[in-house]
């Protein structure tokens, strides 16, 4: 049709003129309004409902009668769909469980059981559900830093000790789940639990340690003791959850006091630098001066025990001497004098006699003269036939017997003298 037909836009009224038997004869597309008017037709004949002015029932107009639709048509089909709804619902139920993980089934938000790896099967969603858990991943919380160490979170780093220093302490701990459904529904956020019971523990192993112990020898003894806390702290709250390790980082006075304190460092190896010298010196000197005083102590003893040896010897001679001085005053005593000269004169080469009315002293040379005499007798001794080595020993008692009687009788003829 044209633009120009005079028909243009009263084609509606002309099909109703001309009824829907001639229909059948119009060639162009299809109104949208008839097309409308049928889906009423057919959705009120679905619904039992009353035809429309042109097709009613109750009518007694000549229109085309729509056919009836009903559930009957629709009841294999929606069957088999409900059917197969149900079958993908009931396949919603499946899960897999890895080797490392645990399945937490839950019936209307409520804990039911713990599967074990595999292929598992739950009523589907909304009945139940299921959560997945990593039992074996090792996590980690991180105390006092977050990432870095130079990204420093004071809040939970700076602690007090025993001897009243702050010191900073950053560390961090690993653990593992060992129950899941403690770890899902005893604790809203079992990380934040790790946390906070970390701290608390190291406080209170830092309140009761010095300043010096924590920075340098009792790091690991300190680690392991938080470690030992920290687990009762979590078990005590039943969060599932198995601490592996304690790792201390770092510990180290404050920045505001790092300068003083690293004097204070210096100082206390200055300090034991000077005492490990002086405990090796008196190492090198005290064993030396024991040893000394030790061989002093046995030298007077044993100069203590021959003055006395002697005394007591001296003692006993003098005793001996007078038994036989009572028996024989004259005798002893002329024995004793002979004994007192031959020990005085043993000693002196020379004699200095005294002549009588001259005044003068008489020199006598008496080691040159027992030198002659023993120069006579070694030339003496070529010609005889003993052998040498025994007379010499022979010859000097025999100076020495002859010196002692010219030696005693010049001092009884001065003594008689004096008389």
């Amino acid at each position: 049709m044209s633009l120009n037909d005079p028909r243009w836009g009263n084609q509606g009224n002309d099909d109703g003129k001309r009824g829907d038997g001639n229909r059948g004869g119009n060639q162009g597309p299809p109104d949208l309004e008839d097309i409308w008017r049928d889906f009423n037709q057919r959705l009120s004949s679905m619904f039992g409902g009353k035809r429309g002015r042109n097709g009613g029932s109750g009518g007694g107009g000549g229109g085309p009668q729509m056919p009836q639709i009903s559930f009957r048509q629709f009841g294999g089909g929606i069957g088999a769909l409900l059917a197969l709804i149900f079958i993908v619902w009931l396949a919603s139920g499946f899960y897999i469980v890895d080797a490392n993980q645990r399945g937490v089934v839950l019936r209307f938000g409520n804990f039911v059981q713990t599967t074990d790896p595999g292929l598992r099967w739950r009523l589907p969603y909304p009945i139940e559900s299921n959560e997945i858990v990593d039992l074996t991943g090792v996590r980690t919380v991180e105390v006092g830093y977050r990432g870095t160490e130079r990204n420093k979170v004071l809040r939970e780093s700076l602690m007090l000790t025993d001897d009243e220093n702050i010191i900073n302490i950053q560390f961090a701990v690993q653990y593992v789940l060992s129950s899941p459904e403690n770890y899902l529904f005893n604790n809203r956020f079992p990380d934040e639990s790790v946390i906070q019971a970390a701290e608390s523990a190291m406080r209170e192993i830092v309140g009761r340690s010095k300043m010096d112990f924590v920075l340098y020898e009792g790091r690991e003894q300190i680690a392991a003791s938080a470690h030992e806390l920290i687990q009762k702290i979590l078990d005590r709250y039943e969060t599932g959850i198995q601490v592996s390790r304690v790792t201390m980082q770092n510990a180290q006075p404050p920045e505001q006091v790092q300068a003083a304190f690293d004097d204070a460092v210096k100082a206390g190896q200055d300090r034991e630098r000077a005492r490990n010298e002086g405990e090796a010196y008196a190492n090198d000197v005290i064993p030396r001066a024991r040893g000394t005083a030790s061989r002093l102590i046995e030298e007077a003893n044993a100069y203590r025990e021959r003055v006395v040896a002697n005394a007591e010897g001296e003692a006993s001679r003098f005793t001996q001497v007078l038994e036989e001085y009572r028996r024989a005053p004259e005798v002893t005593r002329e024995r004793m004098y002979l004994d007192t000269m031959q020990h005085v004169m043993s000693n002196s080469s020379k004699v200095m006699v005294d002549a009588k009315g001259n005044g003068n002293l008489l020199l006598m040379p008496l080691d040159k003269l027992l030198q002659g005499v023993g120069a006579a007798q070694a030339a003496q001794e070529p010609v005889t036939s003993s052998p040498p080595a025994p007379a010499a020993p022979v010859s000097a008692p025999r100076a020495d017997s002859s010196f002692d009687a010219r030696s005693r009788d010049v001092l009884r003829d001065r003594e008689r003298g004096e008389r």
